[in-house]
């Protein structure tokens, strides 16, 4: 057997006597050439479109292999080097002096948590302190008058992924604001404690609206909240009698389900057709038509004065005196914004916070520094459509990045730039009986002016709705192919329609 004999020395790495001089540097001990080991370009693994939300180590190199950078506050940065300087200073950002200054948001649902991600992406390192009434982190509302009610997802599977950039946010959840003073900078909280700040975000959404019925509130049902779906979920039983007030969106798609599980359904609406206010008569009927053929019926044209107990069960009594046998009864009767804890303040609360194009809420006309709102509370002016507020699923994500803008600059003394043409597309979606109901733009603008301009109302088609012959909104029910082309068509329309905003705000 051979025997291994001393091992060879091995490259001397500097000049000197011998066989591995200088010369012989970046060979192998045969005095082959040592290949040269090439420096490889580290890359961004996620796609561009994300790359562009997010932004990231692509501009600037601050994350390596998936490590994060950490500014010298120890606060974890999305993509921009640290100011170099304490908490409650300014920094440089991008050019602009961005203030590290609390900023506290008050709502946790997802206009909250939106809010939260781009003050973060704007390069906001100071604290952040979300305040959430309920005890839940931000979850997926639009489940809960449909998959979590019929049991086909779990609450578990509603909340929203937290993102790596505000894993050092504060959430104190389960805790209401109370009030707030804009002038001295201080929220007021419902535990007796207050919280100071140097920039305040309003997201405080809405809540449903209940009616003066008489009776005891517990004994009847609304749904905003996962409690509110567990509740009725548990009372929704094949053969259950079920009335439900108000043939909105939630009502619609509340009867659609409790249809589905095997209750008897009736939905009592005081217009002529459901979702007259949000789509008008047409589309109405065909909605009406695709419920009555799955056995829900339809109490039109009235409103409901009474719910009365009587034995085991209810009876509401409707305007015109009749009444019907009940064992759940479900309001789903409009929203109210969530402004009380605003008032005193000199706002226009009248219908959720009046607000300029930069998100600022207005005293007297004049923008409130240090302060932004958005979400389903939000009243802005939205290009081609008038001020309004959208109550729509999408709106959040839409106007965090610009509110987030706005704020920072507000704090760190800068003028805020009101002509970045934020110009968001309202839109909407409603689900029932497994057929998509989809719009873009604000039909409700042109609900004298009414054209199918596609397919068929009782199977698939797309709906125009038109102003002074432009075209302010369209619904598709199904037609999910045409979907990116008929949103490009309302979109382009704006441009016409941004022309008169004030004659379209009617």
């Amino acid at each position: 057997m051979a025997t291994l004999g001393p091992p060879r020395p091995g490259p001397v790495l500097r000049g000197g006597a011998g066989p591995f001089d200088a010369r012989h540097q970046g060979r192998t001990s045969h005095g082959r050439r040592r290949p040269r080991a090439r420096r490889r370009r580290w890359r961004d693994p996620r796609p561009a479109r994300r790359r562009q939300r997010d932004g990231g180590p692509h501009r600037d190199g601050l994350r390596r292999r998936g490590r994060h950078a950490r500014s010298c506050h120890g606060l974890r940065l999305p993509s921009r080097t640290c100011c170099g300087r304490g908490p409650g200073r300014s920094r440089e950002h991008g050019g602009a002096t961005v203030s590290s200054e609390r900023v506290v948001v008050v709502g946790a649902g997802l206009s909250g948590l939106r809010a939260a991600e781009r003050l973060r992406a704007a390069g906001h390192v100071g604290p952040i302190t979300v305040i959430g009434e309920e005890p839940h982190p931000p979850y997926n509302r639009p489940p809960l008058s449909k998959e979590l009610l019929r049991g086909a997802v779990t609450v578990d599977k509603l909340a929203f992924r937290q993102r790596p950039a505000t894993e050092d946010v504060e959430w104190r959840l389960g805790t209401r604001a109370t009030g707030v003073d804009l002038d001295a900078r201080v929220v007021r909280l419902a535990d007796g404690s207050t919280i100071e700040y140097g920039g305040l975000v309003v997201a405080t959404g809405v809540r449903a609206r209940r009616l003066e019925l008489g009776c005891d509130p517990s004994v009847r049902h609304a749904i905003r909240t996962i409690e509110d779906s567990e509740r009725l979920a548990r009372n929704l039983l094949p053969g259950t009698r079920v009335v439900v007030v108000g043939a909105g969106f939630i009502g619609c798609e509340v009867a659609a389900t409790a249809v589905g599980i095997g209750c008897d359904v009736t939905v009592v609406e005081p217009l002529d057709a459901p979702l007259q206010r949000a789509v008008g008569e047409v589309v109405g009927r065909e909605v009406q038509r695709r419920h009555e053929a799955r056995g829900v019926r339809f109490s039109l044209g009235r409103t409901i004065v009474a719910v009365e107990e009587a034995g085991e069960h209810l009876e509401v009594v409707l305007d015109h005196g009749n009444r019907i046998a009940a064992d759940v009864v479900v309001e789903a009767a409009g929203s109210t914004a969530n402004v009380e804890w605003l008032e005193g303040q000199g706002l226009d609360l009248s219908d959720g916070v009046l607000c300029d194009g930069a998100l600022r809420p207005l005293r007297d006309g004049v923008p409130v520094p240090g302060v932004v709102a958005l979400g389903d509370v939000a009243r802005f002016p939205v290009p081609g459509y008038g001020t309004r507020r959208v109550e729509h699923w999408t709106m959040p994500t839409d106007m965090a990045a610009h509110a987030a803008a706005s704020l920072l600059a507000g704090m760190a003394g800068q003028p805020v730039d009101t002509s970045s043409g934020f110009d968001p597309l309202p839109t909407f979606w409603s689900e029932q009986y497994g057929v998509r109901m989809q719009s873009f733009g604000v039909p409700t603008l042109g609900l004298d002016d009414v054209r199918v301009l596609e397919g068929d109302l009782t199977d698939e088609a797309v709906v125009g709705y038109f102003h002074d012959d432009v075209l302010v909104g369209v619904v598709l029910i199904g037609m999910a192919r045409r979907m990116m082309e008929y949103r490009t068509l309302v979109s382009e329309a704006r441009t016409t329609a941004a022309a008169g905003p004030t004659a379209l705000a009617g």
